[in-house]
């Protein structure tokens, strides 16, 4: 390879003081395989945030919300529900910050995750998979309520979509200025990613079209049917809709506040439901053709993007969001199939030469 054409870089020409300030400012990566060729579809890589996935921007939203307000005093404890990215966050930024953090999460969601928040040092109460997310969600607030303790609210708090209006937002406007943006896709767990980004699309670039997307056997939002509320508009039961699915931090079995006042303000154009499986066949796709390495989620919002893709007109651009990295998935149905051992055609690659040999090890 010529010294011309050798892959070099230059550094970012900054120092960081704190990990906490590589939040955001996330990638946008074009996909060619498996797409028309007269259309152009882009991933924005979330897995490039330091704790690997979108929610450190709302954990540091959330906690540098509460420090100016005084709601969090100096050391005192962080306590969230999470389905794992979240608490991954909060995790991440606590740490960083010295709050102590204590996650609740059902076990229903992967061990990674789990053991991902312990490794930051929180701590993680888990609660019953029957309860599903409401469960956890209860056990967090009665756990605040008791001790004193600062409970992050990521389903209700603005802090949730501020952070997306003010990074998310303003990155995907930086990155496609002067250029087209026919769609933008995304799914919905709090609905912050979804709120946030929308509201400024709606604005700036008005002739986008929203795509929201949720679990096919899971479609709150589709089905009509009005979230029952309490008196702060936290969510006071399941929603009658909901069935378990496999799209681990999307959809909770609740219309999340921050997440109903978009749709009251109709800020997506359609929605799409997708089966799990499919999107684990996408981010498979994504691995294997393109070394693209999403969670089950961003394999969701890749099928659905793909199927934009397939019937689009010629030019289309088409932008879809992959939350996480699918390292914090190695005990779902995303590695299934996947093993640890070698397969009969990696024992017949072994044998065709003949040293190094593993026997019975």
């Amino acid at each position: 390879m010529s010294e011309t054409s050798a892959r070099t870089t230059e550094g970012r020409g900054k120092l960081y003081s704190s990990i906490l300030d590589t939040i955001g400012d996330t990638p946008v990566v074009q996909v060619k395989k498996s797409v028309p060729p007269n259309v152009r579809l882009y991933v924005k890589t979330e897995f490039f945030n330091p704790a690997g996935s979108v929610k450190d921007r709302l954990a540091i939203s959330i906690i540098e919300e509460a420090e100016r307000s005084g709601d969090l005093k100096p050391g005192q404890t962080v306590v969230e529900a999470t389905s794992g990215n979240t608490g991954i966050g909060l995790a991440m930024v606590c740490a960083a910050k010295g709050y102590p953090f204590v996650a609740t999460m059902p076990t229903s969601v992967s061990v990674e995750r789990r053991k991902l928040m312990r490794f930051f040092g929180a701590k993680v109460i888990l609660t019953p998979k029957a309860d599903k997310a409401m469960g956890c969600y209860i056990k967090a607030v009665e756990l605040a309520d008791a001790n004193g303790w600062f409970l992050a609210r990521q389903f209700e708090t603005d802090a949730n979509a501020k952070i997306h209006e003010n990074t998310t937002a303003r990155e995907i406007l930086a990155d496609f200025a002067g250029d087209r943006l026919d769609y933008w896709v995304t799914g919905y767990g709090t609905g912050g990613t979804f709120s946030g980004v929308a509201k400024v699309l709606r604005r700036e670039r008005p002739e986008t079209k929203i795509i929201l997307s949720e679990p096919i056997n899971a479609q709150l939002l589709q089905s009509g049917e009005a979230q029952e509320r309490n008196a702060i508009g936290a969510p006071a039961s399941s929603h009658p809709a909901f069935q378990p699915h496999l799209i681990q931090g999307w959809t909770p079995d609740f219309i999340p506040a921050v997440l109903q006042k978009s749709v009251d303000a109709k800020r997506f154009d359609e929605l799409a439901p997708v089966d799990g499986q499919e999107g684990i066949n996408a981010s498979k796709l994504l691995a294997q053709k393109e070394g693209i390495f999403t969670g089950i989620s961003g394999g969701c919002t890749f099928a659905v993007a793909l199927k934009i893709a397939e019937s689009a007109a010629p030019g289309t651009v088409i932008l879809c969001m992959l939350p996480d990295t699918g390292e914090r998935y190695l005990s779902s149905a995303l590695f299934e199939g996947v093993g640890e051992a070698m397969n009969e055609e990696e024992v017949a690659l072994s044998a065709s030469t003949p040293g190094f040999q593993l026997i019975d090890e």
